[in-house]
């Protein structure tokens, strides 16, 4: 037998129970057919096989998100602006104004997720002052979270906003003293006000959908991430918007693996989805790079409890329980594996009486079923969730809602939200995820700051006794996530004869400090046994660069998750001699200062209080006086 990659020199994270030293890996035919020291797997090298020298670098299985919306986010990802990792309002706004100057009318600038106010050097919001004084005639959308949406009057004008326009239950829209539109809206607590204004906007032509979700992979192998479970989503149809992706696996240009649930879209009429998919889609229909999952996370809209922490949890209508219950006996009689969205303690114990009473009558008998999210799930549901067989998917959604969360309940509250060390300790699957790209940030090493250091992504310290180690937090996004797809058998471990993914990251995971953990990305990730992603001294590995379309996409200028180093610098010398610059109108200068010739990026990061413009720092327009 002989190989057709190894990879040798490095440290490589495994599983298994003998945890001796392993120093190289060698895969054939996307699988891993040995994994040992440099001399023995050598041994399987001919003149074919490609050989890596990993000079001395962590390696890690590839990373598993049990729950994002990767169809949906390819298909609008060149159009968003993403502020995922920016470190300051005034680098966003920058790059709002920029992307403004380049995007062609009709087409709007969007800022969807992945990112919290507090986040940002300032701590707070733009301001629809802001936004419009940036763009009085370029529609812009900005989408915190699923809290609120921030328009511009071009965008209210383009989406027909007026004093007329009803806001639909759940949701408002925020008028001024003559009842006109603001430009704010609220989820109280429904967001669909928010998805429906967002459709509203222009799409991209088909073409553009392929290269956009493309990109979106790239991105994504570009943190190591080499499988997911997509969850559906509002507005993704099935299964026409599911087309781009399907003709990328059958031209053999998927760069992640794909399992995917069916997310039902129609109010009062979920039964005739599930029963239509039922009858047309095979379960597990599809290969190792894209299959079908079973239902969910949509099951009933009446069972939708949205998570808006700056908002009181929503009650769930009398009627959820016999919508549910009919919808749960079609996919269980069915054999249909299901998730169902689920954040709230009081809404798990209404749902899981559902999946009880069902259970009597038609056995879940190892069913494999899954709450997503989960954050305030007690002990005593957690038992009954392992009883019937469940696992719980949990997400990153703290790490940008913490804040609020802590607000609103208290720190006590906020260090078991959600009880992850609990579900570990009683034995019930659990899966990492992000559950991106309109809430959190698709980025799996934010998260595993989350898990590991405690801290929300404005460092707060939201817990304490419940932190993971390290170890435990890339198995959950490992081989726990596996777990969700039906898949820990064949993926999730560096192991022989699993399917050959793996990541080789940029520092070393296991011994960085813990704010270094959300800087972390790929240098080399290998999916079924080919290279799809290479940086830095693995370049010459990799594939054929991919053009970006349409011309003026934001990703071509940014790319995605902020980087100074790889899409910023650029952008930030252009606007230290803009004419006309919102960064400019509060720092008097940008990047390098060019009077005191230090990194202007320090000052922003600082803790001097310098975001208070009518304070003395912040007075003198530029916190190089700080110094």
């Amino acid at each position: 037998m002989k190989a057709d990659l190894i990879l040798y020199n490095g440290k490589i994270t495994h599983f298994g129970h003998n945890q001796e030293a392993v120093t190289a890996v060698a895969i054939q035919d996307g699988k891993f057919v040995a994994i040992g020291s440099d001399s023995d797997v050598l041994k399987l090298a001919n003149t074919q096989t490609k050989l890596i020298d990993l000079g001395g670098r962590r390696v890690v299985p590839g990373i598993n998100d049990s729950h994002i919306h990767l169809i949906r986010g390819g298909l609008n990802y060149n159009l968003e602006l993403r502020w995922d990792g920016v470190p300051s309002l005034a680098d966003a706004l920058r790059m709002l104004k920029e992307q403004v100057d380049r995007t062609p009318h009709p087409q709007w600038v969007r800022v969807v997720g992945g990112w919290s106010e507090f986040q940002f050097a300032e701590r707070r919001m733009p301001t629809l002052a802001e936004i419009n004084a940036i763009a009085p005639d370029t529609p812009i959308f900005i989408l915190h979270l699923y809290d609120r949406a921030l328009l511009n009057a071009a965008a209210l004008r383009a989406v027909g906003y007026t004093k007329d326009t009803p806001a639909p239950p759940g949701g408002t829209i925020e008028r001024d003293s003559h009842g006109n539109p603001t430009g704010l809206l609220i989820a109280s607590p429904n967001a669909m006000i928010l998805y429906s204004t967002l459709a509203k906007g222009p799409t991209l032509p088909y073409e553009e959908q392929v290269n956009s979700t493309r990109h979106f992979m790239k991105e994504l192998n570009r943190f190591g991430i080499t499988s997911v479970i997509d969850a559906g989503g509002g507005f993704q149809n099935y299964p026409d918007d599911y087309k781009v992706i399907r003709d990328l696996h059958s031209e053999d240009q998927l760069t992640v693996r794909i399992a995917y649930n069916l997310f039902t879209q129609k109010p009062k009429h979920e039964y005739e989805d599930f029963q239509q998919w039922i009858d047309s889609v095979p379960l597990y229909q599809g290969d190792d790079m894209y299959r079908h999952n079973g239902a969910g996370e949509m099951l009933v809209f009446s069972a939708a409890d949205f998570e808006d922490f700056l908002q009181p949890r929503p009650d769930l209508s009398e009627n959820m329980e016999a919508e549910l219950e009919k919808v749960v006996r079609l996919l269980v009689s069915n054999r249909w594996p299901f998730r169902l969205h689920a954040t709230y303690n009081e809404s798990i114990g209404r749902f899981l009486d559902v999946f009880e009473k069902v259970n009597r009558d038609i056995p879940f008998d190892g069913l494999a079923w899954i709450f997503d999210h989960a954050e305030t799930i007690d002990e005593r549901n957690i038992e009954r969730t392992k009883a019937l067989g469940g696992g719980i998917a949990i997400q990153s959604r703290m790490a940008y809602q913490g804040e609020y969360f802590a607000d609103r309940y208290g720190t006590t509250v906020a260090e078991q939200t959600p009880p992850v060390k609990k579900m570990l300790a009683m034995e019930i699957p659990v899966g990492g995820g992000s559950d991106a790209t309109r809430v959190s940030s698709y980025n799996p090493w934010v998260s595993m700051y989350w898990l590991t250091a405690g801290k929300t992504v404005g460092g707060l310290q939201i817990y304490q006794d419940s932190k993971l180690d390290r170890m435990t937090a890339l198995q959950i996004y490992t081989k726990g996530s596996a777990w969700f797809s039906q898949e820990q058998q064949k993926k999730g471990d560096i192991a022989v004869g699993m399917l050959a993914d793996l990541t080789v990251l940029n520092n070393d995971y296991f011994t960085v400090e813990d704010e270094a953990i959300k800087e972390i990305e790929s240098e080399l990730t290998v999916v079924a046994g080919k290279i799809v992603y290479a940086e830095g001294d693995f370049s010459s590995f990799s594939p054929p660069p991919i053009p970006v379309l349409p011309d003026w996409s934001p990703t071509k200028s940014y790319g995605g998750y902020y980087s100074v180093s790889k899409t910023d610098q650029k952008s930030i010398t252009t606007a230290s001699t803009a004419q006309s610059s919102i960064v400019n109108s509060i720092h008097l200068c940008s990047g390098s200062c060019q009077v005191h010739a230090h990194d202007h990026n320090q000052a922003r990061m600082s803790n001097i209080a310098i975001n208070n413009y009518t304070a003395f720092w912040g007075a003198l327009g530029c916190s190089c006086f700080a110094f």
